[in-house]
Parts: structure tokens; C-alpha cells; sequence
């Protein structure tokens, strides 16, 4: 631990009061925390205190490089080790696309993913729908998988940025994720940690992304594209569309058929775009490919050919997933009963309040209220219309999987969905746009 001492009360109470915290007080605080001097409850206190009064970008770096510091830093040689990060939303499931498109062209992908965050779905939680598929892989084990396969996946390993470890699983049930620092400094200590060259951010703005507005996810995305170019990274954020679920499917084991689909050439369109135009930024940030058009081309090319698909196999087979999902979806954890919800009403669909799809589908057993919780794989929502879309009285706009024993959470799923969830416009409905903008 760092030699100066301070005390944690009033250092909670500085940050309270909106004062600007030192460099060694905040890299003080994060060991300390880190090392399981500072209890939870009064690491949650500095969150809610930051997370109300803010950082400025001095305080951010201090964070980003306290949580960095923490733990063990990697290298890898050469320039194409690109990651990818998205800031979570309902659906989002293109890491499991995008990740075997970027490596069947050449590039190297070390993926240290999280888990659920709010009212977000994780990648970690995810894969684990898969049997056998081991996240939990040890520094060594991560570097020589990538070494030699150029394509891996873990979880947050007690190593890498422990204190965003601890700090994440708080920000979760502690109202204290939707903060530019708070998401600079998890995000960047992981990615800084891991090694990686070049790093692509999907930044989500609307109503089930943290940063609802387009402004905040701009600001967001400078943040992290300033912390990566003071670490000499390579770096591109795009701003994309959280209004609705990405592609059609919600829940864990419903969201790995849907990846196993894009690869195999049969995904929705909103997702099978944004996971190759994010592939295509990976291809090009690597240096694989000259012009980003070239890097597009290629990753269309990788599905195509059936190369992707081929790479999310040896993926699963490397780190002891049962592979023969991807020809048999039955493999998978899946709920036994369905329930269709119909329209109400004729017209158009205007919104989806995504926060709201997000805790349907906690309540559902899909989802963390508290850090113990246990997930359900095999519960989710299948969506058949998107904003925009004409819907006639009585049409199926989504269906719920469950189980049998959970008819009384679906009927209260229903009326949440009808009332909360769903508006529906009389008028034409004009499309959402999946991209917003670009940042470099």
C-alpha cells in the first residue's frame, strides 16, 4: 500500500461536498479498497459521491490509472491485437459475431468481458449458457490462447484490474453505472490491462443504454478516446442506436442461437451490420487491411465463406464449450413454454422503453437483483416488430420463453409490457438509425 494514509471519512465527505480529490488520495483509496481495508459500504459512499458530484478529466486519468495499476499489465508483440468494447444495452450480443469475423481475417482478439451491469445483459454471463465453456482462465493461460489461436474469452480475472472487479460488482446494485468517469476508468483499466494495440468502442445512447442521451455518449466516447490516445492506443468509438433491442432476441441462451445465426449468414439486418461494420473497424485498426471499404469487404467475405463460424468453433473447443451447439440448438439451457404478446392496437410502433425490456427480463430470472443471484439461461423475449414497423390488433409483437411454474410473473410481464414498454403511433413511424456517429 502506498504510503501516505488518510482517512476514509473524510475523504468521502471531500468528494461529498464536490471537492476536487488528489492523486494520491484517490490512488490511496483504490488500493486500500482494493487490498480489503475499505468496506464495501463505504466504497459504495465514495461511488454515490462521485457519481453525484463528478470528476473532472484530472481525476478521471487519477482513476483510470489507480484502477490500472492495481493489477498486472499485459504485452503482446506486433500491432494487430484489437479489442472491442460496447457499453452494454438489451440484445447486445455482436462480441460473439464480430469477435470471430475480426480473427478469421487475421486479427488477434483478447476478449476479457464483463457480466451483467444493471439492467444490461453480459457477455460472461452469456457464453456461460454454452456447457462447458470456461471463462475463468488464468493470465498465462489467456496470453498462449491468444498467441496461438488469436481469438479467446475470459472473465475479469483477480489479476487483471482487480479493483474494477470489485468496484463493477458494486456499481451494479448501487445505482452508480451511468457515470462518464466511473465508465471511463472500468472500461479503460481492463482495456490498458489486457494488452490490446487498438481498441473499437460501440458506445449505446437511448432508452436502454446508460448514456440516454447523444450528447452524453459523444462525451463519453471523447473520454475514452483521450484516455486511449494518452496511452499511445489506436482507437474509434461509434454512437449507436439503444432504442430498441439489437437483432431479435433477449436472454442468454435465445442470444447465442441468434450469434450462431449471423455467422452463419441468417441474422437479423441491424445486427449483422453492426457486427460487421465494427469487425471492419478492428480489420482496419490492425492494420490488416489498408482502407476501411477493404476491411469491410473482408469481414463480409469471413462470413460468407464460413470462416467466422469456423474460428467461434475452435473458439468453444479451445476453452471446452460443447461445440455442437452450433448444429444443435437443443444443447442449449431452454425454457419449455411460450406465451405471445398481441397488440393492442393497430398502427405503428413509435417506442420500446429498452430499460424497462432489461428489468422484464431480471424479473423473469434472466438477470441480477443482488450479486448472488443465479442466472437462468433459458428465459428470454423473441421481438417481431421494430420500431417503425406497421402492427395490426391482435399481431404478436414479442414472445415471452418460460416456465411453467412462472405463469404469474408472465402475466405481470404482459401489463408491464402494454403499459410501460410499448407505444404504438397511429401516424407513420420512421426507421431508427443503427449508426449515429463516428469519433476518432
Amino acid at each position: 500500500m502506498a504510503k501516505d494514509t488518510f482517512q476514509v471519512y473524510s475523504l468521502i465527505d471531500k468528494k461529498k461536498r464536490g471537492e476536487k480529490l488528489a492523486e494520491k488520495e484517490i490512488k490511496w483509496f483504490i488500493q486500500s479498497y482494493t487490498d480489503h481495508q475499505i468496506p464495501d459500504y463505504q466504497m459504495s459512499a465514495m461511488l454515490m459521491a462521485m457519481f453525484l458530484k463528478g470528476m473532472d478529466v484530472s481525476e478521471t486519468a487519477f482513476l483510470t490509472d489507480a484502477m490500472l495499476e492495481s493489477g498486472k499489465r499485459l504485452k503482446f508483440p506486433g500491432k494487430n491485437v484489437i479489442d472491442k468494447h460496447s457499453t452494454g444495452g438489451i440484445g447486445d450480443k455482436a462480441s460473439f459475431i464480430l469477435a470471430p469475423i475480426a480473427s478469421a481475417a487475421g486479427v488477434k482478439v483478447p476478449m476479457i468481458a464483463g457480466r451483467g451491469l444493471g439492467h444490461t445483459g453480459g457477455t460472461v454471463d452469456k457464453v456461460e449458457a454454452i456447457k462447458g465453456f470456461k471463462t475463468a482462465l488464468d493470465l498465462e493461460e489467456f496470453s498462449n490462447k491468444l498467441n496461438a489461436e488469436g481469438l479467446v474469452l475470459i472473465g475479469q480475472t483477480p489479476d487483471i484490474a482487480p479493483a474494477d472487479r470489485l468496484i463493477y460488482a458494486l456499481r451494479d446494485v448501487t445505482a452508480t453505472i451511468d457515470s462518464i468517469p466511473l465508465i471511463t476508468a472500468s472500461i479503460m483499466s481492463k482495456k490498458l490491462a489486457e494488452g490490446a494495440n487498438g481498441i473499437v468502442f460501440d458506445i449505446k445512447t437511448g432508452t436502454g443504454a446508460f448514456m440516454r442521451t447523444q450528447k452524453d455518449a459523444k462525451n463519453l466516447a471523447k473520454s475514452l478516446i483521450a484516455t486511449s490516445k494518452r496511452f499511445k492506443k489506436k482507437a474509434v468509438a461509434l454512437i449507436t442506436d439503444m432504442n430498441q433491442p439489437l437483432g431479435n432476441e433477449v436472454g442468454h441462451s435465445n442470444e447465442i442461437i441468434e450469434s450462431i445465426e449471423t455467422l452463419k449468414g441468417k441474422g437479423p439486418k441491424d445486427l449483422t451490420d453492426l457486427s460487421i461494420i465494427l469487425a471492419a473497424h478492428m480489420i482496419h485498426l490492425a492494420g490488416v487491411e489498408k482502407t476501411f471499404k477493404k476491411a469491410h469487404d473482408k469481414a463480409l467475405l469471413m462470413v460468407s465463406s464460413g470462416k467466422a463460424l469456423e474460428d467461434f468453433r475452435k473458439l468453444l473447443r479451445s476453452q471446452g464449450g460443447d461445440e455442437r451447439v452450433i448444429d444443435d440448438y437443443s444443447l442449449l439451457p431452454m425454457a419449455k413454454e411460450k406465451t405471445q404478446i398481441l397488440s393492442p392496437k393497430s398502427g405503428y410502433i413509435k417506442m420500446f422503453d429498452n430499460t424497462q425490456i432489461g428489468l422484464l427480463l431480471i424479473e423473469l430470472g434472466g438477470g441480477r437483483k443482488a450479486k448472488s443471484d443465479i442466472i437462468d439461461h433459458g428465459v428470454g423475449f423473441s421481438f417481431h416488430k421494430k420500431i417503425g414497423d406497421q402492427v395490426k390488433k391482435g399481431e404478436p409483437i414479442f414472445t415471452i420463453t418460460h416456465h411453467a411454474n412462472q405463469k404469474d410473473i408472465v402475466e405481470s410481464i404482459k401489463k408491464k409490457f402494454i403499459q410501460d414498454v410499448l407505444i404504438i403511433s397511429s401516424a407513420k413511424v420512421k426507421k431508427s438509425k443503427l449508426i449515429l456517429e463516428k469519433i476518432s
